[in-house]
């Protein structure tokens, strides 16, 4: 990672103490747990949760939601918040269980999952937009929340990140369908692709019936 100058330095500081907000709001809790999710939209592959309890004192710069930065920073990204977290886990539900309970309540289980296997018991989560139901921790839903917390926007990377690396997993197995690239969205040719050799075992079948 590049070197900042003092001015940039400051100014990125500045930023991610903004992202702190509810962080510090709610502060007397021990364990702030920020909950994210990747890959509700996509045609095939798994939903992805991401669960992750930052220190009080965290600093890791350029910290965002996950979309408004680039695949390498990302990646950077994840693995300093996997070396300075107290806490992270993902959850992983796959295409057949979405077909079977819909993409809503497989998010749902998606998250329950990340939050379960946490090394740390989390007093309060702070979720991108949702209230979670089946989850007996206080919860805090916030619209956007992946631009407005660093706990959700460390959730948010690590959820993409993993889902990510699956898709270029899957894409090995499955190379006609180019998901190293769509990683599984709903391009035109991830379409064409669909209707010319049907679809695969990690399709959602939900979702493709009106291109197969």
């Amino acid at each position: 990672m590049r070197r900042l100058s003092e001015e940039k330095l400051q100014a990125e500081r500045e930023r991610l103490e903004k992202m702190k907000k509810y962080e510090h709001t709610y502060a007397a809790c021990t364990a702030i747990c920020g909950v994210d999710e990747a890959g509700r939209g996509p045609l095939a592959g798994p939903v992805v949760a991401g669960a992750v309890i930052l220190p009080k004192d965290c600093e890791i710069l350029f910290l965002n939601d996950s979309k408004k930065l680039s695949e390498k920073r990302r990646e950077e990204l994840l693995l300093e918040i996997q070396e300075k977290a107290e806490a992270w886990n993902v959850g992983i539900v796959g295409p057949d269980v979405i077909d079977d309970i819909n993409i809503l309540q497989a998010t749902y289980e998606a998250m329950r999952q990340a939050i379960a296997g946490l090394s740390v018991k989390p007093e309060l989560l702070l979720n991108d937009a949702v209230m979670i139901p089946g989850v007996e921790t206080m919860q805090m839903p916030i619209i956007k929340g992946d631009a407005k917390s660093v706990s959700i926007a460390a959730a948010s990377i690590l959820a993409k990140v993993t889902r990510d690396h699956m898709m270029m997993e899957y894409d090995i197995l499955f190379p006609m369908y180019g998901f190293a690239k769509h990683k599984g969205y709903g391009t035109p040719a991830h379409i064409a692709a669909i209707r010319e050799f049907g679809p695969c075992p990690i399709h959602r079948r939900s979702f493709i019936k009106n291109f197969v």
